[in-house]
């Protein structure tokens, strides 16, 4: 008897552990519409690459073309190697515009043809270039040969680090370059455009991508300032976009702006219009699973935030995170990186959304004017389908983590204030992330004049699945008692084309009847129709699966 006692008991055990660990989670929302916070700015709207000759080929113009259609305000495109020298054709991690090289005497020779047809790709779809002044035309180097890298993934990263990433041998050059850049676009779009656009100079100085000194950097940046003003003072330019670890990097470069003296003028200060640095996620595989570190991506922001704050004449300088990612390598595939397997699916969705939510409340509590925050995500041509970088389209179909995008656009007006009980807090995120065994269900609302938006998204650091968890919204302080909800929803089932296209065996050359079908599926879908609803009867409730979002739009 005692032994079947025992038996029992281990069985009852076995029982309630599986019942706890597949066990739903009742979050409780309150969302206060009467009680302003701040206004919703669409820091979201911005996203740079490294290829920008993707920028005007068949698949980048419709995803850009789609990005300008959804988005309600101007989006800025960062990209590398709008300088770089070469022929134009693209490759990972590589472009080319061939806008310098020098004759025979070695006079200056301008050719803007091919970063023309980037910023012309831009305009005309009413976007704007965050222009980055980089990389080294190949006649300007110190150190020319090799120039053109042939990395891939799987190769060492360092092996991208080729003639492109050296100071200029002629720094007047190198700022009557940048000059003549500026002073072209002026002419060719208009001062007023040029006005609104903002400039940089370089990438990651910090790090891999600057092969010299931190004095060497501050000279170049000088330099390259020069010239853009002369050519339009009132254009707009900053740095230094330093790495996610770059805080003292940062520090110096601002110390450099504000006291020291200028290497071309020979006067105190540089100018500085913008502050920029990066924030990058870690993910890592533990025991098989992939594991987000969102923390890891928040604390550099935080880092770099208290680096900004330090200086009273920077009070309200507009930020830019020049990019904002779960980590650092877009162009590294699932195949090379196993770590990157978020990427297809829904956990890139919920993580973008749980890590902007983060930010914003970051920003507010550092009192920071931040304008965006750039996603490094955009579309690589012509490579297999759903190859596992970090992308926004594969082969023109759009993948999940653009519908976040496509839902951070209906949110307009004021961001109000709210609660869950099921949400980790910030400061909890930022000292371990969100790792306990309770998923983040978590809100961000906004509210406009007729109209108002709420965001819930159910994210765990851990790619694991678990059972659908209940979700109940107070709506509180509306002006209205009844009002019209419509759902939207990114999850297994709805706005996935990856999804959709493991259904159909993973095809890597899928038919027209198919690529129709994954373009149906890549649109952000609404669960059922819009329903009537009293925001005094309750909550409203639905369930919402691990690593989904919801958007309830309410009119």
């Amino acid at each position: 008897m005692r032994l079947l006692n025992k038996t029992s008991l281990i069985i009852i055990l076995i029982l309630t552990s599986i019942k706890v660990s597949n066990a739903q989670t009742n979050a409780n929302i309150e969302v206060n519409f009467d009680k302003k916070i701040e206004e919703m700015k669409p820091i979201w709207a911005w996203f740079g690459y490294d290829e920008p000759n993707y920028t005007y080929m068949k698949d980048g113009q419709k995803l850009l073309t789609d990005i300008s259609k959804f988005s309600p305000v101007p989006v800025y495109v960062r990209a590398h190697n709008l300088l770089t020298s070469g022929d134009g054709t693209p490759a990972l991690k590589w472009g080319s515009t061939n806008a310098y090289t020098e004759d025979a005497n070695g006079n200056p020779v301008y050719n803007w043809k091919i970063v023309d047809q980037i910023f012309d790709t831009y305009v005309k779809r009413g976007m704007k270039p965050l222009a980055q002044i980089g990389f080294m035309p190949e006649a300007l180097s110190i150190k020319p040969n090799p120039y053109q890298h042939k990395w891939k993934p799987g190769v060492r990263y360092d092996e991208i680090l080729t003639g492109w990433a050296y100071p200029p041998k002629d720094y007047k050059k190198w700022g009557n370059l940048v000059y003549e850049w500026v002073k072209h676009c002026v002419e060719r779009y208009g001062q007023k455009e040029v006005e609104s656009w903002y400039w940089e100079v370089w990438n990651e100085p910090d790090g891999a991508y600057w092969k010299s000194t931190q004095a060497d950097f501050f000279k170049l940046y000088d330099y390259a300032a020069d010239g853009v003003k002369r050519a339009l003072p009132t254009a707009k330019i900053g740095g230094a976009n330093v790495t996610g670890g770059g805080s003292r990097y940062l520090d110096a470069f601002i110390k450099h702006c504000l006291k020291d003296t200028n290497y071309v003028t020979g006067k105190i200060g540089s100018p500085l219009d913008a502050v920029l640095f990066h924030a990058k996620g870690s993910p890592r595989v533990v025991n098989g699973t992939v594991v987000m570190n969102i923390r890891n991506e928040l604390r550099n922001v935080n880092d770099n935030y208290k680096v900004i704050n330090k200086y009273p004449e920077l009070k309200n300088i507009p930020v830019i995170i020049g990019e904002f990612d779960p980590e650092g390598c877009a162009a590294c595939g699932m195949s090379t990186n196993p770590e990157n397997a978020y990427r297809n699916g829904t956990m890139y969705s919920s993580y973008t959304a749980a890590s902007f939510a983060r930010l914003y409340e970051l920003t507010t509590q550092y009192k920071i004017n931040l304008l965006g925050a750039v996603s490094w995500s955009f579309e690589f041509e012509n490579q297999p389908w759903f190859a596992g970088f970090r992308d926004l389209a594969t082969n023109g179909v759009n993948k999940p983590v653009l519908n976040v995008f496509r839902m951070f656009a209906m949110m307009k007006g004021d961001r109000v204030d709210v609660k869950s009980d099921q949400m980790y807090n910030l400061k909890l995120v930022l000292d371990s992330s969100i790792r306990k065994s309770a998923p983040d269900i978590g809100v961000l609302a906004a509210k406009a004049e007729n109209s108002a938006t709420v965001m819930i998204w159910n994210y765990h650091d851990e790619d694991k699945k678990g059972a659908n968890d209940i979700v109940s919204v107070s709506l509180n302080g509306l002006n209205k008692k009844m009002v019209t909800i419509t759902q939207y929803r990114i999850d297994d089932l709805n706005s996935n084309s990856y999804e959709e296209w493991k259904k159909m065996g993973s095809p890597q050359s899928p038919t027209t009847a198919q690529i129709a079908t994954l373009e149906k599926a890549s649109l952000l879908k609404t669960i059922g129709k819009p329903i009537k609803f009293d925001t005094k009867s309750g909550p409203f409730k639905f369930e919402l699966g691990r690593q989904g979002i919801s958007l309830l739009k309410i009119d």
